[in-house]
């Protein structure tokens, strides 16, 4: 049974932002991409991050995850400094990362491919397990025996969501989840998100899908040239982007 100083760190937990980036700067090389990114996640919150292809939401989430080191800035994760920190060490905290371009193992079943990913559960957070994965994701649940490389691209979407959720994240990060699926698989993502925030994870999406990004999040961050141009409540956000 947690100790009163475990259950009282849970709790402190969703008393703050789970994600705070601040002044963030990354680069390719010589080749500059981000420049002083300032973010934030909060408890129960999906944030998107919106911009064009290009703008650097991809590699804001890269140097989140550890998967490219910032040359400046912070990135706090639960109150921990995480901008120097290895991507495995990152998820083991408790940070999920979904990328754009699914990264799932073609030469496993959907139930291999689930296990890969499991880790124990967390305090205070949601506990995902196969079956319960299965009911999220009823597509997945018909295919358990399927090679992830005979699956579409939108159940191989679906399959990494659910194989990061395996590991009982805090948090979720989500690489453009509607970049290049048919209408009605965007669909049933922006249910799966829905379904996701009510379960009381946080989410942070990058996305250029405006009319996906707005039936799904809180406040949003408008990013241009690796700079954030504009934030505040989704509305906001479309009106300028829609403008510029």
């Amino acid at each position: 049974m947690p100790c009163a100083r475990t259950r009282g760190y849970a709790r402190s937990i969703w008393e703050r932002s789970m994600l705070e980036v601040k002044g963030l700067h990354a680069a390719y090389g010589r080749a500059q991409i981000l420049f002083g990114i300032d973010l934030e996640l909060r408890k129960g919150e999906v944030v998107v991050l919106l911009g064009r292809n290009g703008a650097g939401k991809s590699t804001t989430m890269k140097a989140v995850m550890g998967l490219l080191r910032p040359s400046a800035g912070s990135v706090r994760f639960l109150g921990a400094d995480i901008e120097r920190a290895k991507p495995h060490r990152v998820a083991r905290l408790g940070l999920g990362y979904v990328p754009e371009d699914r990264r799932i193992f073609t030469d496993l079943t959907v139930e291999e491919n689930l296990e890969v990913g499991r880790q124990p559960p967390r305090e205070g957070v949601p506990h995902w397990t196969v079956p319960k994965l299965y009911d999220l994701f009823p597509n997945l649940g018909r295919m358990k025996s399927r090679l992830g490389g005979r699956m579409s691209g939108g159940e191989q979407q679906m399959l990494t969501i659910a194989r990061t959720l395996m590991g009982n994240p805090v948090a979720v990060l989500l690489d453009e989840p509607s970049e290049g699926l048919a209408p009605v698989i965007v669909e049933q993502m922006v249910r799966t998100i829905r379904d996701l925030k009510r379960e009381g994870l946080a989410i942070l999406l990058s996305e250029q899908n405006m009319n996906f990004a707005a039936a799904v999040a809180d406040r949003a961050y408008f990013i241009e040239q690796g700079h954030i141009r504009f934030a505040g409540d989704v509305a906001a956000v479309r009106a300028r982007y829609q403008s510029l």
